[in-house]
């Protein structure tokens, strides 16, 4: 389609361009309102998934006795259905910032299970309904959390390939994780959709209020379930009060009763691309031109990223929204297809370079 792949030049980039060329997802039927990102954000985001997954939820508790959540999707047809092998691969799906399990993050699962994969969701501390044991959140950029996750995923899968896609605002945490992990992330590859590589500029900058405000909504629900635990380290009455979600992650993470902190500092700690350089594993990014959540892609796009690091490719297309890339045929999101589609090319790259260089696959 009218899609670009901006990334360094080499066999990777040259074997992606062939197998995406080459896919159907970019080739999805015409969406009837291409210069309408609202209403294609909001048509994605508040449809449900085409089938009601079935949701194992499994609880892990973390080294300071904190917990999160894993979501384990096993299809609409329940235990049985489904789901791959030992070796098949698995998927790490996730949410966006604030926690909100959208219908097309549960749909691009449903779309993984089909096709062999084992989806996970990743659910943060008292985010979607997975309880807070600590008080303490995980702030934007922090990925200790996540890194407990992969560990487990590792142990518990020790012979399949693990991968992991974000989507939105979640991207933040997948790309931190990525930079400060380098050659240990213990990842194959990695997909972000519509992500946000500017964390503070994104949030200094604002969001539409039909996107910010049910999100601000939906964050302020979840933690008013915990305000006696809060109440000990934050101001609960200004945290509920925030008008924007600058001024909850600022209250939050840097207005604490017990260790005060600037904003500046906090973001020196929280920014994604902060540690980018160190990055050892590919990550498709997937992002719309007309993404108005992202903000215009002049200042919110680093394309010298992309341009510089062998390992981050973009793949640029002129419409879509935010998390929207709407479509005329089943799955509704061709980016979901896309995604999938980079998976298995990844795969089938790494195993044609093996095979080249006679390695013995890593255990």
């Amino acid at each position: 389609g009218r899609c670009r792949l901006l990334c360094k030049p080499s066999a990777l980039a040259q074997h992606l361009v062939r197998s995406l060329g080459r896919s159907a997802a970019l080739r999805g039927g015409r969406w009837p309102w291409p210069r309408w990102p609202q209403l294609q954000m909001l048509w994605q985001l508040l449809q449900p998934p085409e089938l009601e997954p079935v949701v194992a939820r499994e609880l892990l508790q973390l080294p300071d006795a904190g917990l999160v959540a894993l979501d384990w999707l096993v299809g609409p047809w329940g235990a049985a259905g489904g789901g791959g092998g030992i070796s098949s691969p698995v998927l790490l799906l996730i949410p966006n910032a604030v926690g909100k399990v959208t219908g097309g993050l549960l749909q691009l699962g449903l779309r993984a299970l089909e096709r062999g994969f084992i989806p996970v969701i990743f659910n943060r501390r008292g985010h979607n309904g997975c309880p807070l044991t600590t008080p303490r959140l995980q702030p934007f950029g922090d990925p200790g959390d996540l890194r407990e996750a992969v560990t487990y995923l590792r142990c518990r899968h020790p012979s399949a390939s693990l991968l992991a896609v974000s989507e939105g605002s979640g991207s933040g945490l997948l790309l931190a994780y990525l930079g400060e992990s380098g050659f240990s992330s213990r990842l194959a590859a990695a997909a972000c959709l519509s992500p946000i590589f500017r964390g503070r500029d994104w949030f200094e900058a604002g969001m539409p209020w039909l996107y910010e405000w049910p999100l601000l909504l939906h964050l302020k629900q979840g933690l008013s379930r915990y305000m006696g635990a809060l109440a000990e380290v934050v101001d609960m009455d200004r945290l509920l009060g925030s008008r924007s979600l600058r001024e909850l992650e600022e209250t939050l993470f840097c207005r604490t009763r017990s260790r005060p902190t600037s904003w500046e500092s906090y973001w020196e700690r929280n920014e994604p691309l902060r540690d980018a350089d160190e990055a050892a594993v590919p990550v498709l990014c997937l992002c719309s031109a007309d993404d108005p959540v992202r903000g215009p892609s002049a200042q919110s796009l680093p394309r010298e990223l992309f341009r510089s690091s062998p390992y981050f490719f973009l793949l640029l297309t002129p419409h879509g929204g935010h998390c929207g890339f709407p479509r005329r045929a089943p799955g509704r999101c061709w980016a979901h297809e896309a995604v999938l589609e980079y998976f298995r090319a990844m795969a089938e790259f790494l195993r044609t370079e093996e095979r080249r260089k006679g390695l013995p696959r890593p255990r």
